[in-house]
């Protein structure tokens, strides 16, 4: 295997303080690599420095071995030295190009345009446009030939398997066939490499399975190299044909995916015990809850219809169900972002009920303040520290010590140990990875000390550590400041850990609603394909433990 990139003893310092150190490997034509690690160990970083973006090293080289044309400005890889250049007929030269050598800005730029990214959290789509719209334009920035353009745009769309999909408006697509557009606009750019930078991590465990082999039947057709980041050990199993583990920014083990793999969960810890939860009184009680919408392609839509259903102080409620089924809707209902079309959802402020349904500030208005959200699609201020976005930026006014403290508390409630808490409050949120990030949209939530707090996919970007550390805030909270949450996940592992009961939705309605056991073991083999995805030694579906606390409600679900 020809090389087609050589990373050369890479650091990378912020503030002083070191993200990459001495990071050494190379990566082949056509091979596609997985780099994994716990969140914060380096590997957006790493990305970014191979890809050319952000800022330079601090010292090292990112080499790519090219073979170059010198009539125009195509790029290929080095094994096509000596061969024609397939845009003007010229000759090919090997070169070897050192990508942050201020001297090879050129280059560098045309190293660049040969390549391409799926990014973590994002879908980076033409929300208004139609699917083949959005590859239209990806085919124009490379400009493609325009009266081949429809059929190269359509042969994209049948390799994402997405044809059925092409006339739809972008917005209105799932989230697994909004990431399938993305890799079809990518693979328009017809790129020797493709970054995938934690690809699949907001999607369930079956949509994730179908991106993950669309990569790699990608990379076998198109004979291109891939670099895939992750800290779920099944997203390296399922693309990867070479793993790289990081720790702390150093590299701790290079290999098969399995050997890697098996390094990495070997600091997996989940030893700490909770007693059962004493679930209080009613604090939600939604009843016959209704969503209608229009939509362009699918006319009218029953994103909720008619659900019922109870919420206890401190009970970890959970709902889950397949892409679609109208969890986030029911969520954001909950929180008093959107306005249901009928029915009622009363919370308990107080020794009053309050109507989350009308408008005005002794109602929804007087609820509100009392219900934290972290939904999926979470947002830091990005031009403040970490400290700001947990105090003054979301209107939290404390002098600098209780601010300090109280931020301190609350990032260690979301999982950050207390040096690593002090460490990050003066960085910006770019200089967190994303699983950081999300920790602090955590905290964000958590500081304003809710009564409840909705966690619409909590674990998305989450390694296996940090989750179980996430696991343990939530119950800590649950124990110590009387916190109830409402989990909307599509992570059974996850829910089964946390959950006292759960309501699983299909369709807009509740199907089915009980201790997290009973509903789990009820699931049918579709949901049980689609919402588990089993890691390295993991037990099978169906055989989930019992709940760590015990609701004492039990109503109808709605019909």
């Amino acid at each position: 295997m020809a090389p087609l990139i050589t990373v050369d003893r890479l650091c990378m310092s912020f503030d002083g303080k070191p993200a990459l150190k001495d990071i050494s490997f190379t990566i082949g034509e056509g091979e596609i690599v997985g780099i994994i690690g716990r969140s914060g160990a380096g590997k957006t970083v790493l990305m970014h420095l191979i890809r050319g973006v952000e800022q330079p090293p601090t010292s090292g080289k990112v080499i790519y071995h090219v073979a170059v044309c010198d009539t125009c400005d195509n790029i290929e890889v080095s094994s096509m030295a000596g061969q024609p250049c397939r845009a003007c007929k010229g000759t090919l030269h090997l070169q070897h190009v050192d990508l942050w050598d201020e001297k090879n800005e050129s280059m560098k730029r045309r190293i660049m345009h040969r390549t391409s990214i799926m990014f973590q959290r994002t879908f980076a789509l033409y929300g208004n446009d139609r699917v083949i719209e959005n590859v239209l334009r990806a085919l124009d920035d490379i400009d493609y030939p325009e009266d081949k353009s429809i059929n190269r745009a359509a042969d994209l769309l049948d390799q994402v398997r997405l044809s059925h999909r092409m006339m739809h408006i972008a917005r209105d697509l799932s989230g697994g066939e909004k990431q399938r557009v993305v890799l079809a606009r990518q693979l328009a750019k017809e790129p020797f490499l493709l970054f995938a930078d934690e690809p699949t991590g907001t999607l369930d465990p079956e949509t994730g399975r179908l991106v993950h082999d669309m990569l790699k039947e990608a990379a076998a057709r198109e004979k291109m190299g891939m670099v895939v980041t992750s800290h779920f050990s099944t997203v390296i199993e399922d693309v990867a044909s070479r793993a790289i583990l990081l720790s702390e920014g150093q590299i701790v083990e290079i290999g098969t995916p399995k050997k890697v793999i098996r390094r990495f969960m070997a600091d997996l810890r989940d030893n700490e015990k909770f007693s059962a939860a004493q679930i209080g009184q009613k604090l939600l009680v939604a009843r016959d809850v209704i969503k209608r919408y229009l939509s362009v392609d699918r006319g009218m839509v029953r994103a909720v219809n008619g659900v019922t259903f109870e919420v206890g102080e401190k009970e970890i409620f959970g709902v889950i169900g397949k892409s679609g089924a109208g969890k986030t809707t029911l969520s954001r209902i909950i929180a008093g972002i959107i306005e249901p079309t009928s029915g009622e959802m009363n919370i308990r402020i107080g020794d009053d009920w309050v109507d989350m349904t009308k408008p005005g500030i002794d109602e929804r208005g007087r609820a509100k303040v009392y219900i934290g959200l972290l939904h999926q699609e979470y947002d830091l201020y990005p031009h403040r520290t970490v400290l700001d976005n947990l105090t003054d930026a979301i209107g939290l006014e404390f002098p600098k010590e209780l601010a300090v403290r109280k931020a301190v508390i609350t990032l260690k409630m979301a999982g950050f140990t207390e040096e690593k808490s002090r460490e990050v409050l003066d960085r910006y949120p770019a200089q967190l990875s994303e699983g950081e990030r999300h920790r602090v949209a955590l905290a964000q939530v958590l500081i304003r000390e809710p009564r409840i707090v909705i966690l619409d996919e909590p674990t998305g970007t989450m390694d296996p550590i940090t989750k179980v550390d996430v696991k343990h805030s939530i119950l800590h909270s649950r124990e110590d400041m009387e916190m109830t949450f409402i989990v909307v996940s599509h992570d059974m592992d996850f829910v089964k850990d946390i959950c006292d009961r759960l309501a699983l939705m299909r369709g807009g309605k509740i199907v089915e609603m009980g201790l997290t056991k009973e509903v789990l073991s009820g699931l049918t083999e579709e949901e049980r394909t689609i919402m588990y995805a089993p890691g390295p030694e993991e037990p099978a579906p169906g055989t989930a433990e019992s709940a760590p606390g015990t609701g004492e409600f039990g109503p109808t679900p709605g019909e």
